[in-house]
This record gives C-alpha cells, structure tokens and sequence, in this order.
C-alpha cells in the first residue's frame, strides 16, 4: 500500500470543553496556553462576562446622558461612602516605595530586563496601552513574564554580541492587562471572543501567583495596575476576579494588590468608591493623565463650549488637570493607599546635550511640582530619567518611603464638581490639527506593525497620544473651531483636514525615508486615521476599531468580526 500524501494535522492546543485556540502554535506559547491555565481563564469569563456586559453599556447609557446634556457628577447614591471613615487595607511592605515606577510593554524581552534592571522601585509591565495586542506579542509578553517572576530571563543580542540578565537587585513586577472593552479575539470561550483582560491577568497570574505568595501572607502579590474605568461597578467585577482567583489557588485573601489609573473623567467621580470595592486589594491610584484628557474630550464630544486648545497646552497647569490631582492625592491619603503621578513620557536626546538637558529641566519641574503636591510616587517611560526622578523625589521625602500619613494633600479638600470639569484655555491652531495628524497616524503605523511604544519627536509615545490628536481632531472638525492659521482664523472642516493630511503624509514620509514609508503601514494609517477623526459618529476607542487589522495581518489567525453594539465589549 502506497504511504498517504496527506498532511500531517497542525499541532494544536490541548484545549479543555468550551475553549478555541485560534492563535499560531508554538511549543513556547503552549507552554503558557495549558490545558489548566484555558481554564481557569474560561472560569473567569464565565463567571463575570454578564457583569461586563451590564458595565460596558452603563458606560454608553452614561454617554448617552452627557450627549444630551448632562455633566458628570458625584453620585448622591453613594455620599456615605464617600463620607466614611474607612480606610484600605495596610500598605505592604513590599510596595511601600514606590517612589519612582518605569513602564513598557512585556515584549520585547530585552526591554522587560532593562526595565527591571533600570533601578526604577516599580517596573508595569503593559499588556495595554504600550503593547500591540498581536498573539506574538502577547504570548511572547506571558513567556516573557513568567521567566522574569522565576528570575531566569535572559536575551542573547547577536548583533551586539551582548548578553542581557537580571541584576541582583530589581523593580518589583506590576503587569497591566487591558481594559475591559477590548476582546481577545485569538480564544474563543463558548463560541465568542474572550475578554482581553481576563487573558492577560488570568494566564499571568496562574503561571506566577506561588512565586509571590511563597508562604509570605496577603500583600505580597502578585501586583497589578487596572486601567480605562469608568465606575465602582467595574472595580467590583475586578475585585470579585481577584477573590475569585485567591480561592481557586489556595492563597489568602488579599494577596493580590492592585492600582487604579484614573484616566477617565467620570472616574474622577468616583475614585472614593472605586477604592471601597478593591479595599481588601487595593495599591492606590494613579494620575493617568494622557487617557484622561482623550477622555475629558470623549465625554464633552457634543458640548461645544469645551473644546479643547492645542494638546500641547493641556497640561498640569490647567485647573481642571491640577484639581484631578489634588482630588486624588487628598482621597488616596485618607483611605491609607498610594498616590502615585504621571508619566515623564521624555526620551534622552542623544545627539544634543543643550536640548537633552533642557528636557531633563521640565521633567524635574515636574516631579517637583508632583512631589510638593504630595504624590508618592510618579512614572517614567525612559530608564535615562530615573537618575533625576529619584533625586527629585528622594530630596522631598528626606528617607520616607512616601506621604501618605503626611499633611501633603490637603488642597484637594477643597475640590469640587465644577474645578473637575472647568474648560481648559488656550489657543486651538493649524499647527495643532497638523500634528495632531503626524504623530496619529505614525503612531498607529507603528501600532499596526506590531509596535505599541513608539518614540516620536524625543517622546516615547503609546495609544493614549493617538486617541487624543484623534478625539481633539474630530471635535475641532465636528464643532467647526476657528483654529489660527498664522494670524488668519480659518474654520476646522473635513476638506481643511483633507489638506493637511495629504501635506503631513508628505512631511513624514520625508523623515522616515521613502523606503520605509513605502514598506511601512503609513498609508494604511493615513485613511484609518482620517477616517476616524470624520467618521459621523465618534468611536470610543481607535484601537477597538483597528484591532480587526491586526488579527487579519496574521495569516495563521483567524480574524474574528468584532461587532461593538452587541459583544460584551
């Protein structure tokens, strides 16, 4: 009998009832994709996918109110929490300095080690913002992980001829997994996208949780950051996640810890109650502030009486931005957690020592502000800038590990509703609309590509800084904004955009180099981006849309239509 010609099946996950792997095998990924770990991710979905559900159209019921005219608000419903004389759980001793925190994707691997290398207390590793959510780079992101917990990561850089290790001493680990909008369309659970975030918490945490825990108690871990929320309700899903998954493993309640990015405008609300849901798990807030201002925009998309300047003029300096901070260094001090402040998103410039230094200037300007004000800690997107943030930072505090039983804070008090929401001032310019479209559609070439942090004009940039000049752009457009065009006032329309887009691409297909442009996703990102900042009604998030392209660009992935009106996100 003649041997068969047929091909051999392609090797598969060991996949348990109810779970579909559609991402490329790989022996390395299956190692993160067992039988047990789909598992406990498809228990979670299970568990709290109505949940979800019922939080992500809150959100739009929510917006549908402001669209009609409503301002955000403290919620009456909720005045006793907000008056309470409660506190969160202690702070652990583990992350009681935190004084300066470094982020970055969890791929690639050499960025993880240099991260946790940087002498930075913290290091976030991003499965979010900072991350292309392609299987490679998630799944890589997991192996990456997993090593760096048991201490064994290492990368050989053959072009260098350089080999890369952990040092004796590193940051402490906080993974942050995406928002609950964003599905992860590469795993199915019950014949539908799983929940992005319950991927990356739920395989992170089953692969690493005893290397934390190891008989030390609650508080040692593992630690996370928890982004894009909206309200409490979503605090509580995740809070029941984390008990959820402390029972399924056998550790104590409260050994997971986590902080909340306040980077969106009606968290603001609500950042009281967010922290009474994750009491017994909470590690702080933190001042997201890119995502806040894309959000400030977002939530006033039909309130023509506050567009926002030029982006680069929204800064702490504005008042609703400094009573943000305020509020929430005043509300995380009183309930006995972290209040930690925003990213330096600078870059060391390398080819000119006047300009590196005068950046170095602003960035401790900065921290000094932060730190005064009574933040405990802050953020760099750059191992170059923590040498100077330490500093800032360590001369406030003379040998404390942060503020938080200080008297530092007390001005946000005095905050309310309407400091929050004040409209910002400054000038809105073509200059403006135009990088806005330069860094946009570089940045979501890039993100297309497989790349999340991307460094643009001495600033390391992720998806935040594309959803603002994306928001801003249509709002401008929407609205009809006189924006000055050298000492000229010209309306903000479709066909003006039109113009500066086509002259923009030209400008960055001059600085990247036509070959690259040309190989590039440039093109592709030009009519995605332009087509976001017309499209009649806004979308709620670039990434959500473009997200589809991604998956299609892997041919061994198949691409799941994600339909926004009726999934869970």
């Amino acid at each position: 009998m003649a041997a068969s010609t047929a091909a051999a099946p392609a090797p598969c996950y060991d996949a348990p009832e109810g779970v579909d792997v559609r991402g490329r095998y790989d022996r390395e990924f299956a190692s993160i994709l067992t039988r047990d770990a789909l598992a406990f991710v498809a228990g979670l979905q299970r568990e709290f996918r109505g949940a979800v559900r019922y939080a992500m159209e809150q959100r739009r019921e929510a917006q549908r109110r402001y669209d009609a005219g409503e301002l955000p608000r403290f919620d009456p419903a909720t005045r006793l929490v907000r008056d309470g004389d409660w506190t969160c759980a202690p702070v652990p001793p583990a992350v009681a300095d935190r004084t300066v925190e470094i982020t970055g994707p969890a791929e690639p691997r050499k960025m993880v080690i240099n991260a946790l290398n940087s002498g930075a207390k913290v290091f976030m590793a991003d499965f979010e913002d900072a991350l292309s959510p392609t299987w490679e780079n998630l799944m890589h992101g997991q192996v990456n992980l997993r090593d760096a917990v048991a201490g064994t990561i290492s990368f050989h850089d053959a072009a260098r001829g350089r080999e890369y290790k952990l040092n004796d001493r590193t940051a402490k680990l906080f993974v942050r997994p995406r928002g609950w909008h964003l599905p992860e369309a590469h795993i199915l659970i019950d014949g539908e996208p799983a929940i992005g975030c319950l991927v990356d918490f739920g395989l992170y945490f089953f692969h690493n949780h005893a290397a934390f825990h190891a008989g030390q108690g609650a508080g040692f871990g593992p630690f996370f950051y928890l982004p894009k929320m909206e309200h409490s309700r979503e605090a509580r899903i995740w809070n029941g996640v984390f008990q959820r998954a402390e029972k399924a493993v056998g550790i104590e309640p409260g050994s997971i810890r986590a902080t909340v990015l306040v980077e969106t405008l009606p968290a603001v609300f609500q950042m009281n109650e967010i922290l009474h849901e994750l009491r017994e798990h909470s590690a702080g807030l933190n001042c997201g502030r890119w995502d806040y201002i894309f959000s400030y925009v977002k939530t006033f998309r039909a309130h023509p009486d506050r567009l926002l300047p030029d982006r680069a003029l929204v800064g702490m300096a504005q008042h609703f931005m400094s009573s943000y901070s305020h509020l929430l260094i005043h509300t995380c001090h009183r309930r006995g957690v972290h209040a930690m402040g925003g990213m330096a998103a600078q870059i060391p410039i390398k080819d000119d020592a006047a300009a590196n230094e005068a950046a170095l200037e602003l960035v401790r300007k900065d921290k000094l502000r932060e730190v005064r004000a009574g933040h405990d800690g802050t953020w760099a997107a750059h191992p170059g800038l923590i040498p100077a943030i330490r500093e800032v930072f360590e001369g406030h505090l003379g040998g404390r590990q942060n503020q938080i039983g200080d008297a530092a804070g007390h001005e946000g008090a005095s905050v309310r509703e309407e400091d929050l929401i004040q409209p910002p001032r400054g000038a809105r310019t073509v200059d403006g609309l135009r990088l806005n479209v330069r860094v946009g559609v570089q940045y979501l070439a890039a993100w297309l590509a497989g790349s999340g942090s991307v460094p643009l004009y001495n600033l390391m940039e992720d998806a935040a800084t594309a959803e603002i000049s994306r928001v801003q752009n249509w709002q401008w457009l929407r609205h009809g904004a006189a924006l000055d065009a050298g000492g000229v006032e010209v309306r903000a329309t479709p066909e003006l955009l039109a113009r500066v887009v086509e002259e923009e691409m030209a400008r960055v297909e001059a600085e990247v180099g036509h070959e690259r442009f040309r190989k590039g996703r440039y093109a592709e990102a030009g009519r995605i981006f332009s087509r976001q900042c017309t499209t009649p009604e806004l979308d709620d998030f670039l990434t959500l849309d473009a997200y589809n392209l991604i998956v299609a660009h892997h041919p061994a992935i198949t691409a799941i239509e994600i339909r926004t009106d009726d999934h869970q996100t």
